[in-house]
């Protein structure tokens, strides 16, 4: 059976929205997949503001944003089918949102962008709120990437993404996966204070010097402590670290290169007690798989105990979220369990997604 669908990924560092078109084939219970076309489409300035500032809106006002917002997301996907020329092609559309809030204590998590907007701008079936199935559940909601990797990718043992948040997934006897720590929201925070988007290839951090000081004081933060099943808000980085770095006194560079450290301190801890005595493969993904200075840490802590740390072509780097929120959005519409509880720690495992049909019967 052969599925084709567009996926959508927001993430927290902000740097703009992603789409994947990708055709999926299943035979015999195997999946394998082919990414089409791809487009990362930057926010305007208006937008970056308006998704930055929406956990501060009355309820009133967080709603119209949230009907706005997908009223925008659809509009974006009219113009990744008309730019890539995907018309009568893609199905479906999966679309992750723009997480506001996330409180899975409380059992309540929030992604802005609502899935009937997008359905009624595009005229497609529409998968959309992918995590609040499994929050109900009692599960952390996050990470959802692992039932793509365990599907669409045999041969990796760990896979790691760097986006505004690092997570990652081991594929043990029981697949596991929880977000590690705050990585390019915090580190594109520090490259904005030289007037930089981003630290392009690390080049700040490693002309900078780690202050052994604020990485103690940012390794001994209790969150590294729980055990998994665990996972991050946005505010985790931008309330709790940011401040605590530039209360540091760092100058910039010397704060990158410390909290880049600390990313591939904290990346090495998740993994090291995992590691088997026969060699393994680590497959990473994300923005920060470009840092080439933070990829040559993680070779330095890693590669040494038998962990090949390997970066897949630059599309796949750039769109694997993207591209497996398409594939959830599949499995919803064939109502299989698209969310893993051994990773979110929820009761059962689950098919999440709340299903728009965009056309008239």
């Amino acid at each position: 059976m052969i599925y084709r669908a567009i996926g959508l990924m927001s993430g927290s560092s902000l740097d703009g929205l992603d789409l994947a078109f990708a055709e999926f084939t299943e035979q015999g219970g195997q999946w394998s997949y082919e990414l089409k076309e791809t487009a990362c489409y930057e926010y305007a300035a208006e937008w970056t503001e308006k998704l930055r500032l929406a956990t501060t809106l009355s309820a009133l006002d967080y709603q119209l944003l949230h009907t706005d917002y997908g009223h925008y997301l659809g509009e974006q996907v009219n113009r990744f089918i008309e730019e890539k020329h995907l018309h009568f092609q893609a199905a479906l559309v999966a679309s992750h949102g723009h997480t506001s809030f996330h409180l899975p204590a409380r059992k309540m998590t929030a992604q802005l962008g609502d899935g009937a907007a997008i359905a009624a701008a595009t005229g497609l079936p529409v998968v959309s709120d992918l995590r609040a199935m499994d929050i109900a559940l009692g599960g952390q909601g996050a990470p959802i990437v692992p039932i793509g990797e365990k599907l669409l990718f045999p041969g990796y043992d760990f896979f790691l993404n760097i986006g505004g948040i690092a997570n990652i997934s081991i594929n043990a006897d029981q697949y596991l996966a929880f977000d590690i720590c705050p990585a390019n929201r915090v580190l594109n925070l520090l490259a904005n204070q030289t007037g930089q988007s981003f630290d392009r290839d690390g080049a700040l951090a490693a002309a900078g010097k780690i202050n052994t000081g604020l990485l103690e004081t940012l390794n001994a933060l209790p969150y590294y402590q729980q055990a998994a099943p665990k996972s991050l808000a946005n505010d985790f980085g931008t309330d709790i670290i940011y401040p605590i770095i530039q209360q540091s006194g760092c100058d910039t560079n010397d704060a990158l290169s410390t909290y880049t450290e600390h990313i591939a301190t904290q990346v090495a801890n998740a993994i090291l007690p995992m590691h088997r005595e026969q060699p393994q493969r680590l497959l990473v993904t994300g923005g920060g798989a470009l840092n080439h200075f933070l990829v040559g840490l993680l070779r330095t802590k890693l590669e040494s105990a038998g962990i090949e740390v390997m970066i897949p072509d630059e599309k796949l780097v750039n769109y694997k979220e993207a591209l497996v929120m398409a594939f959830i959005g599949v499995l919803r519409w064939r109502q299989e369990n698209n969310v893993l509880a051994s990773v979110t720690g929820a009761s059962r495992n689950s098919i999440g997604g709340a299903l728009w049909i965009g056309q008239d019967a």
